[in-house]
């Protein structure tokens, strides 16, 4: 088994809205098949700072390297949008300080059990016990990758 710690952030940004970018959002959505002619007219501009970022003030990026979440479709060299406003649940994707080290992973709640869960069965499931330094630094609201 790898380490259960894998996925390693290796850069954090902290978001500065700079200047309002407005890009063409056309209304047609997008189909695998052939193309519509009549479709090829944009409804209104989308700004990414405003779909994206709900809360400006305690929102940050992340840049994480490794493989343990590549089945949530987080991929090694992908920039996490992170939100520190959002409470996190069951379920949750999340920013976490495990033993002084940060980390991305699941956040599972079994009974009265906590856990870091990896999606990727070639890593460990951490469990959080009263003996875990343990932190969640914030939920995992978007990735970014480049295909």
């Amino acid at each position: 088994m790898k380490s259960k710690n894998n996925l390693v952030i290796t850069d954090i940004f902290s978001f500065e809205k700079k200047i309002k970018q407005e890009l063409p959002l056309f209304i047609a959505s997008i189909s695998a098949g052939f193309p519509s002619p009549a479709d090829d007219y944009i409804d209104k501009k989308l700004d990414l700072n405003e779909f994206l970022i709900k809360h400006p003030s305690a929102t940050f990026f992340v840049r994480v390297s490794g493989d343990s979440m590549i089945d949530a479709g987080i991929k090694n060299g992908d920039i996490l949008i992170v939100d520190r406003a959002i409470e996190s649940t069951n379920g949750s994707i999340v920013i976490a300080i495990v033993n002084g080290e940060l980390t991305v992973k699941r956040i599972k709640k079994n009974n009265e059990k906590l856990y870091l869960m990896p999606e990727n069965s070639d890593f460990d499931t951490i469990e959080i016990t009263p003996e875990t330094q343990f932190e969640v630094w914030g939920v995992v609201i978007h990735s970014i990758h480049s295909f």
